[in-house]
């Protein structure tokens, strides 16, 4: 008999390493604008930490707003490379982790962490470079109760994260790359890589082309009054 919401599976599948290396370097924004933007993890979760990047795999973790029993047994379970991400529900009202779970996670080689709920103990990772992103803080601590699931499909800030996917967190947000596109992604991302800094060189030299705003404006009907149209 299934035990609904009180489970634990296996990670099938991670993004391979190989090519979670090559995303070093690469920008959330550059990520997002060739998922089409809808790949973002909501604004209302900002980093805590000092200085670091996040880049690894999820190990997701679905848990009742305040209870961090299930994080628990996702540290233990973790691999080097992982990255936890925890839907806690965006609930603010108990931390569903702090300093002794940093310490244990950094120990096990574990990248990061993104919690759609709070944290305590901010100075410990104020102080330090272990990338962690939530919605808030609070000095209450959790529960250790349950129920909750690992390595099942959670929304965080709005965004679908399945076990395995690959996960970016930089100063501008953190953006989901599913598992079976990011070889793709890195591809699209780098070409644009190179689109911009030819734009960057063109700035800079004088030769950039403009007209598209114009040529756009036109298209879409806007009237020029007293203003010169240049297309």
């Amino acid at each position: 008999m299934s035990n609904i919401g009180f489970r634990i599976y296996p990670v099938k599948k991670k993004v391979d390493q190989k090519i979670v290396e090559q995303y070093n370097g690469v920008v959330t924004p550059h990520i997002s604008d060739n998922l089409n933007r809808i790949h973002a993890v909501s604004s209302h979760l900002r980093p805590f930490h000092k200085s670091g990047r996040l880049l690894g795999t999820a190990l997701t973790v679905k848990t009742r707003p305040g209870d961090n029993l299930m994080v628990h047994k996702a540290i233990d379970l973790a691999e080097p490379g992982d990255v936890i991400v925890v839907d806690a529900g965006g609930d603010v009202t108990n931390a569903i982790v702090g300093e002794i779970m940093l310490r244990l996670a950094v120990k096990k080689g574990i990248k990061g962490f993104v919690i759609d709920g709070a944290i305590r103990d901010t100075a410990a990772f104020a102080e330090g470079d272990f990338p962690v992103y939530a919605r808030g803080i609070t000095h209450r601590g959790p529960y250790k109760d349950g129920p909750g699931e690992i390595n099942v499909p959670v929304s965080i800030g709005g965004v679908l994260v399945n076990p395995g996917d690959l996960v970016v967190g930089d100063d501008d947000g953190i953006a989901i790359v599913p598992l079976d596109e990011a070889e793709k992604i890195l591809e699209l991302v780098k070409r644009q890589e190179i689109s911009e800094n030819n734009i960057m060189a063109s700035i800079e030299n004088g030769t950039i082309d403009r007209s598209w705003i114009d040529e756009l404006l036109r298209q879409k009907g806007c009237e020029f009054h007293g203003v010169a149209n240049k297309v």
